[in-house]
């Protein structure tokens, strides 16, 4: 999601990239281009760490690099085979949502949402953990955080912790039941089949690995097309 600093996590310490003023043509609503995904835009809510509508969210909608859009089908073609699908929780992320977590992890006042998705970690120590920092592979337009579904009942299936949960319990090698263990190797193996590659600290993110863009940052609004 957010949270290594180094260039193979989701997070990237780079220096200043180019933040342009729209996204590439070729960005799609993702819920509408892949059939049958679950779409539930956490960040365009307040079901999320920061317990309200982050920035730049102003739809809840799944925009991709259209590469990415179709990776991600084929992801869910092979799932729904097995009775499985996949739901998405955060897409394309732009800039300005990425400061404002940021803003957020520097502000010690605000604890509203430690029970649920920090408990065990103080929030003075998410900067140095790796937890949050100031550029995510998000904002080029091919990275994903999503679970799986069951199709039959569209219920989420058990993956040890939930999203967005900063712990180590998110990550490879986590001591978790055999039914989530097989579940996150499930979506890990459709979704390295389908191209992407996985980040060992969080079960939930993926990013492209032939992705279009890889040196550009965006910062367009997330709004429906």
């Amino acid at each position: 999601m957010r949270r290594r600093l180094s260039a193979s996590g989701p997070l990237l310490a780079l220096g200043a990239l180019p933040a342009l003023a729209g996204p590439a043509p070729d960005f799609v609503d993702a819920g509408r281009a892949v059939a049958g995904l679950v779409v539930e835009m956490r960040y365009a809510g307040a079901d999320n760490f920061l317990g309200r509508p982050v920035a730049g969210y102003e739809a809840p909608v799944c925009l991709l690099a259209r590469p990415a859009a179709r990776a991600l089908a084929q992801a869910q073609a092979a799932l729904a085979r097995a009775g499985y699908g996949l739901k998405v929780f955060d897409c394309y992320r732009p800039a300005r949502a990425v400061a404002d977590f940021v803003r957020w992890a520097r502000d010690p006042r605000d604890q509203a949402a430690k029970a649920e998705y920090y408990p065990d970690v103080d929030k003075g120590d998410l900067f140095r953990l790796g937890y949050v920092a100031a550029r995510s592979g998000h904002s080029r337009g091919a990275t994903v955080d999503l679970t799986l579904v069951d199709v039959q009942t569209g219920r989420e299936v058990a993956m040890g912790t939930p999203f967005d949960r900063f712990d180590p319990r998110s990550g490879a090698g986590a001591a978790i039941s055999p039914e989530a263990r097989a579940n996150r190797e499930r979506l890990a193996a459709a979704m390295r089949r389908a191209g992407f590659a996985g980040y060992a600290r969080e079960w939930w993110h993926f990013s492209l690995r032939n992705e279009p863009y890889p040196a550009t940052t965006f910062d367009v609004p997330v709004r429906a097309p």
